[in-house]
């Protein structure tokens, strides 16, 4: 884990930078080849230099063989790179909450779209977010920027937080990885109408809810942390969309 206490903006960069070259040397041969994989479409690969694919997924410690979720997929970015790195042996159910299913009913699209692509390893599951479960455990729970939204969602379609955390426990083989990506906020964002209105989530809050779940604090990184963010705008501001400050936890279930 990578801190800048202390410095300068510039000299955080290239402490970033440094960082950022020493991970990429512990990144597996099997995760550099699916983030290299050339079926991945341009609108994805335009999106690594912030995302920084590779690194992330060597973080998880996802491997050949394993079952993974993926949490609000989107239109798959996550999913096709999980896909290639679980193979043929392995499995990844590319997962939408229920209230994305009712609301936003496009986010079905990018997913059918993709397994008709033959991605035969992704299975599209919509189950409610706070009893989430499936036929055998699995290795990897993952979830980018969007556990936030279960915050405000608890509001509008009754989403119990600390009983998503509690099945997400239950879903995991012991041993398993819960792994949180998602916007940072100011300390002390933390009721549904703070969250609502920022989409960004004080880290704290994140950790706290997790660790109360029974999961230990494995690691957490800087690599998609932003100084320059003030943390004060909205996610989709055009000031900032794309380039927000954003926390790493990695959490695993005790063995």
């Amino acid at each position: 884990m990578t801190r800048f206490v202390g410095l300068s903006f510039a000299a955080a960069v290239v402490f970033a930078s440094l960082a950022s070259m020493a991970q990429a040397a512990d990144v597996p041969a099997y995760v550099a080849a699916a983030v290299a994989d050339t079926a991945r479409p341009k609108e994805d690969t335009d999106r690594d230099v912030d995302r920084k694919p590779a690194e992330i997924m060597a973080l998880t410690g996802i491997k050949p063989g394993d079952r993974a979720v993926d949490i609000g997929p989107g239109k798959g970015y996550y999913t096709r790179i999980l896909s290639h790195i679980v193979g043929t042996g392995g499995h990844v159910f590319a997962f939408n909450p229920s209230w994305i299913d009712t609301k936003f009913p496009k986010a079905k699209e990018g997913l059918a779209a993709l397994v008709a692509a033959g991605y035969a390893n992704v299975e599209a599951v919509v189950q409610p977010m706070d009893a989430i479960h499936f036929d055998k455990p699995v290795d990897l729970v993952f979830i980018s920027l969007l556990y936030h939204d279960q915050h405000w969602q608890s509001v509008t379609s009754s989403i119990d937080v600390a009983k998503m955390n509690k099945a997400i426990f239950a879903a995991l083989k012991p041993g398993g990885v819960y792994f949180i990506i998602d916007h940072t906020a100011l300390a002390g964002v933390t009721t549904p109408e703070q969250i609502d209105k920022l989409h960004r989530i004080d880290p704290a809050v994140v950790k706290a809810e997790v660790l109360a779940a029974g999961f230990t604090l494995e690691a957490e990184s800087d690599i998609l942390r932003n100084p320059a963010d003030p943390k004060t705008a909205l996610v989709f501001d055009p000031s900032i969309r794309g380039h927000t400050d954003q926390f790493v936890f990695k959490f695993r279930k005790p063995k």
